[in-house]
């Protein structure tokens, strides 16, 4: 296993990260003894990365569990933002959110301390400096470590690094955007970003939250293709560009999830690919491909493909910003637009 430092931390990492959503019983394996398994495993293959989230229903608590006696052996990440019930204080990244809901994860964690605490989504509701205020502070209550964000737009990454240095708080270091094979937006701007101010990047989805597996094929009707929440299963566009991936994994000799992942570990930009095995099988897959290195040609190849720094259709979970969900914020008002 090669190790890769995060950011500037100066904390080493695998390639790798083990993602906990799946380990959520409500959502993913019901079996928390299996999952302690699935991770047990993964530290013993050198994975060192656990990345997880309050909001993954259950999914700290099975984490916390598996890791009694090795805690020291994970960089042990979570997450803050998401809602957590009907309240609407209880979200966002306001200090008065951070400061009860960190207590909540290391509670729910076993732990006493997080490695890294990450803004789960953008609160533009909040200021900045609010925020990093209040992280800054635990940064110095020894409860964090290191701090990030995930989804954060590349100018926003911008104003956070300014303000932390205009206001003497602690910078994020780190960000966790979507890349895969079929998403590469963020090779134009968030990854030069990520480089240029020294952040770690733990990318999530690089298997296209299951379309990059195989198991989703054109012309085929199956389980995955009929959930609700993966709609973008169902894109022809992106369908499309996977039949063509196959072929190519096909003619390189490599299985599809294995030239997906290496791929995105490829980047200089991306320090780890977060993966999330559901089961034992899911695990031994990705393990066995964890070697695979892409020569220039195969590269070059994937480009003519999907080509650098584009994206085929959309994840289902990928952040949109308020500029392009609210219609206000598009639309000058009626009597504007008729000159009136």
């Amino acid at each position: 296993m090669q190790y890769r430092t995060l950011g500037r931390t100066g904390i080493k990492v695998s390639p790798y990260a083990l993602g906990a959503l799946m380990f959520a019983p409500s959502v993913g394996n019901p079996d928390p003894d299996d999952t302690a398994r699935i991770i047990h495993k993964a530290l013993d293959a050198g994975i060192n990365v656990i990345d997880t989230a309050d909001a993954y229903g259950g999914s700290e608590e099975v984490v916390g569990k598996a890791l009694k006696g090795r805690r020291d052996d994970v960089v042990l990440a979570t997450k803050v933002s998401r809602p957590m019930g009907d309240d609407p204080n209880h979200q966002g990244a306001s200090r008065r959110w951070i400061v009860t809901a960190v207590e909540n994860s290391l509670r729910r964690l076993q732990t006493d301390h997080i490695d890294l605490y990450q803004i789960h989504r953008p609160d533009p509701g909040t200021d900045i400096e609010e925020t990093l205020s209040a992280l800054s502070d635990l940064i110095r209550s020894g409860k964090v470590r290191a701090i990030g964000t995930s989804g954060l737009p590349a100018s926003d990454m911008v104003e956070a690094q300014w303000v932390a240095e205009r206001r003497g708080l602690a910078r994020f270091h780190t960000e966790q955007p979507p890349y895969s094979l079929l998403n590469r937006g963020i090779e134009r701007e968030v990854l030069p970003v990520a480089q240029r101010f020294g952040m770690g990047t733990l990318v999530w989805g690089p298997l296209g939250q299951g379309l990059l597996t195989g198991r989703v094929r054109k012309g085929q009707e199956n389980e995955l293709r009929r959930a609700r929440f993966v709609q973008h299963l169902n894109d022809e566009r992106r369908l499309d560009v996977v039949e063509r991936l196959i072929s190519l994994a096909g003619q390189a000799g490599l299985p599809l999830t294995h030239l997906a992942m290496a791929f995105t570990i490829a980047h200089p930009g991306v320090t780890s690919a977060i993966v999330g095995p559901r089961t034992m099988s899911h695990l031994d897959d990705l393990l066995a491909g964890i070697d695979v290195a892409l020569t220039d040609d195969l590269l070059d190849r994937i480009d003519e493909v999907v080509p650098p720094g584009t994206d085929v259709g959309t994840l289902d979970q990928a952040y949109l910003p308020p500029a392009v969900q609210q219609a206000d914020l598009r639309r000058r008002p009626v009597a504007q637009r008729s000159g009136s």
